[in-house]
């Protein structure tokens, strides 16, 4: 299994797509919030691209998520389930797609909680490995 996050930047947030592959076949595509690239700064920018072993975790905030680990200067980065640019503090928000869900002009994703349900399933392993490009 292999997980691929590909970005786009902007000065608001930071959007991209999440891709599994199991071997050369895709099987689940996400979309992902995180905060702008503000050189990885803690709780307000996204984290640097690179490669990151990721463990299944639970959450009493979030519930069922992924933990990525050794992120340089950063502790506590996940990805789960949130909408807007707000909730990620530094952590990787994942959904079935985007829209303006608040009317406040910045891009959100919907459906996280669907979105997470359906990379719990797909994902069968505790530990991956995370490729940020």
């Amino acid at each position: 299994m292999k997980v691929i996050i590909s970005r786009e930047y902007n000065n608001i947030q930071t959007i991209g797509r999440l891709v599994v592959f199991d071997g050369a076949m895709i099987k689940l595509q996400l979309c992902t919030l995180e905060l702008p690239d503000l050189g990885n700064q803690k709780n307000i920018s996204c984290i640097p691209e690179g490669k990151y072993e990721v463990h299944r975790i639970y959450s009493p905030k979030f519930g069922k998520c992924f933990h990525v680990q050794d992120v340089p200067g950063r502790s506590e980065i996940l990805i789960h389930k949130g909408n807007y640019n707000k909730d990620t503090h530094g952590c990787i928000l994942i959904g079935m797609g985007r829209a303006d869900i608040n009317g406040d002009g910045v891009i959100d994703v919907i459906e996280s909680s669907l979105a997470m349900d359906k990379l719990q399933n797909v994902i069968t392993e505790d530990v991956f490995t995370l490729i940020i490009i």
